[in-house]
This record gives structure tokens, C-alpha cells and sequence, in this order.
């Protein structure tokens, strides 16, 4: 996403050109472009897939809307495991006429209701927490404390935690939270945090230009046991505007000097 308006067949391209051997792709994205055809692009270029995103997405009001949602994730699923990823990222959903509680429940229900298929096809399940600004409209798991309960109580390999700096660089428990996420951190994103926020969306910037202790957290999640790809995912007009070769020369070089 931090190549917004390239489709998969440019994103996969632009890495290659950059050295970038890893890319973390985006279900519409593989969608417009077709999940055969997606798959075959990226292994023809060379390169490796970190994650698809999004799942997830579980509260809702009714018991055939909720089915519906786990279908939906199942697909998702099988993309993933399509492309070459072992890992979905779960965008768990707001509260959609039930109660927080209630909408955290189904949050814990669909990832359970989905571990039997997720591990039949050898792919896991990451929870990735969002900053409780987003509770309303996209998740309401907001901590990494949150998303690590889900996993202690649902005791699955198939179930761990994604996380990204945007979210929980805020939160006063994260290093203790990052230390109980050992052996079940599959997803690590980084980014920086532009203040003040104009668009909660669009308030990501390119390390080193806001807030976050980028390496600092890095070193964490190294610790606790976490080296596989590290994903830059950001949201920013400003970048989307920007020539993406550019994008991508600039994204390497303050991955070497702030992450």
C-alpha cells in the first residue's frame, strides 16, 4: 500500500527494480489482477510474499452475516495460500450492532471458527491490533495486550499477532506485551507517525519524519524472537503523489538509517 495506485503486476516490478525481495500484497489488489495470475507474477519476478492483508473484519448482527464474514476469510485463506504467504492479516472489524463486548467475542469466535481450514491449508491467522482511534469503524482490538490474550486462550500455532508500529507505538505496555508475544509474532510493519494528525488514515509517514522509535522496537521484536520480513506500510497522499521508484529509493535508505 505504501505504492497505492500500482497494480500488483507494477508493485511486484518496482520491487524487483529496487531489490526489495519481499512484498506484502493487498486482496483487492491480487483480486483486480487475478490470484493465479498474482501468484505467477510474483514468482516470476523472483520475489517472496510476506502477507496478504486483510481478513478479519468478524462482528455483525446476525448469525448469517457472521457466516458470511467466515466464508469470506476462508477465501481469503486459500489466496494466501495461492500467492505463496503463510500469513493473513486480520483487520478484526468494529462493533456492527452488538455491543464491544459482544463485537470482541465475535472477534474471538471467528478466529477460532477458522483454525481447523487455516491449518489445512498452512496458513496462519495474525490479529493485528489498530491504535483505538479506528475502534469505531475498523477494529476493536486496539492493544497488543489484547491480541496476545486471544492467542493465550485460544492456544493454536495457527494464531499470532502482527504488529504494526502505527498502532501501538503509544502504548505504555508494549515492551512487556512485545516480550509476551515471543514465539508468536508472525507480522512486524513499520512506519512513523506524523503529528499533529490531520486524517487518521493518512497520518503515516516514512520513518524518521514523526515520532516512533522505529528501531527501538525493532530491537523488541528481534528479542522476542521475530526475523522474518519486516513490512513498510504506509498511508500518505503526499507519498501516493510521489514517483514510486522515488518512493521506494527513499523507503530503503531510512530503512538502513531509522529502522
Amino acid at each position: 500500500m505504501t505504492t497505492q495506485a500500482w497494480n500488483v503486476q507494477e508493485a511486484v516490478d518496482g520491487c524487483a527494480r529496487a531489490g526489495i525481495p519481499w512484498i506484502g500484497l493487498w486482496r483487492h489488489k491480487v483480486q483486480e489482477m487475478g490470484v493465479e495470475k498474482s501468484a505467477r507474477m510474483v514468482r516470476d519476478a523472483g520475489l517472496q510474499v510476506s502477507g496478504l492483508c486483510r481478513g478479519g473484519m468478524f462482528p455483525a448482527g446476525t448469525k448469517a452475516e457472521r457466516d458470511k464474514r467466515i466464508d469470506d476469510n476462508r477465501r481469503a485463506i486459500d489466496e494466501a495460500a495461492t500467492i505463496g504467504t503463510d500469513v493473513l492479516v486480520l483487520v478484526c472489524g468494529p462493533a456492527q450492532n452488538c455491543t464491544l463486548e459482544d463485537a470482541r467475542q465475535m472477534v474471538e469466535e471467528g478466529v477460532a471458527a477458522l483454525i481447523p481450514y487455516a491449518q489445512a491449508r498452512g496458513v496462519k491467522l495474525g490479529i493485528e491490533p489498530l491504535h483505538p482511534m479506528f475502534a469505531a469503524d475498523r477494529s476493536v482490538v486496539s492493544t497488543l495486550g489484547q491480541a496476545n490474550d486471544i492467542v493465550y486462550r485460544l492456544q493454536s500455532e495457527q494464531v499470532g499477532v502482527v504488529i504494526d508500529i502505527y498502532h501501538v507505538w503509544w502504548d505504555p505496555k508494549l515492551y512487556e506485551e512485545i516480550n509476551r508475544s515471543a514465539g508468536h509474532i508472525i507480522g512486524f510493519h513499520v512506519n512513523d507517525w506524523l503529528f499533529p494528525v490531520k486524517d487518521a488514515m493518512m497520518s503515516r509517514g516514512m520513518m524518521g519524519d514523526g515520532c516512533v522509535e522505529n528501531a527501538r522496537i525493532r530491537r523488541a521484536v528481534e528479542a522476542a524472537g521475530y526475523h522474518g520480513p519486516v513490512e513498510v506500510e504506509i498511508f500518505n497522499r503526499t507519498i501516493w503523489d510521489t514517483p514510486y521508484d522515488e518512493v521506494l529509493t527513499q523507503m530503503k535508505e531510512r530503512f538502513e538509517t531509522e529502522v
